[in-house]
């Protein structure tokens, strides 16, 4: 049964006798739609993937970084330091004489010590001065590092360090390292949303981790300096640059 209100316009309809407004119906409708909004909404929520990936990249060095020097001892603290110094001068005379630029060459370390003999029962007894001076010599043309060595050890040096090797452009190497880094990512990234049936919405972060580049452990061969015989063998091996790369993924139904 339809009628109308007084004071309202439009139909109402007649429920047992109840009058009841359609406008008023329709606003109810409206506002219980509303309400359900925010439960729709955080059903629908991305899920956070987070991963990382390290890229790597096999250089072969081009340069190597000599650590060498000079080490005396004599009676006193002057003649030890005479002594090391005419021999040090020697040997740097020799490294750039063999190629190596003086901006190339930097002093790593310097040292003048008493030395003692120690008896039982007795004072410690001077019997002496140590000097010693060493200095970081980087090796451009790296074929030539054996060379180098044979020579500044026959002009004086005594001390041969160590050697290590590096790269003259590592941001060529570290920039492809990056590369194949975000290529690991997007491939995990892949192979996770797939096989829990998501899907990537979107790269939610994106940075950089640790870069650094190691080498195996070098091997140098000393050997006596004769005409018929090879310089000293030095093996660089390769470098191995990497880049690791922290990312964070939108994943959705």
């Amino acid at each position: 049964m339809t009628s109308s209100l007084p004071g309202r316009s439009g139909p109402v309809i007649s429920f047992l006798g109840a009058p009841v407004a359609v406008g008023v119906l329709s606003l109810a409708l409206i506002g219980g739609a509303a309400s359900a909004g925010p439960a729709a909404m955080a059903a629908e929520a991305p899920t956070e993937l987070s991963l990382s990936a390290t890229g790597e990249v096999e250089v072969a060095p081009d340069i190597a970084v000599l650590q060498m020097g000079v080490t005396v001892e004599a009676p006193t603290g002057a003649e030890a330091l005479r002594l090391n110094r005419e021999r040090m001068n020697a040997a740097l005379a020799t490294l750039k004489a063999s190629g190596v630029a003086a901006r190339d060459i930097q002093t790593s370390g310097f040292g003048l010590s008493p030395q003692y003999v120690y008896e039982a029962n007795k004072p410690p007894r001077l019997t002496g001065y140590v000097a010693s001076n060493t200095v970081s010599a980087t090796v451009r043309e790296i074929g030539r590092a054996g060379a180098v060595i044979d020579a500044v050890a026959a002009s004086g040096a005594n001390q041969i360090n160590g050697i290590s090797f590096d790269i003259s452009d590592r941001k060529k190497a570290e920039d492809e390292a990056r590369r194949r880094a975000v290529k690991a990512l997007q491939d995990k990234a892949e192979l996770y949303a797939t096989a829990t049936g998501l899907h990537i919405q979107r790269l939610a972060r994106l940075s950089e981790g640790a870069r650094f580049a190691a080498a195996p452990a070098p091997r140098v061969f000393a050997m006596a300096r004769m005409a018929d015989q090879a310089p000293t063998a030095v093996e660089p091996g390769e470098l191995k640059v990497q880049v690791t790369i922290d990312a964070a993924y939108d994943l959705s139904r």
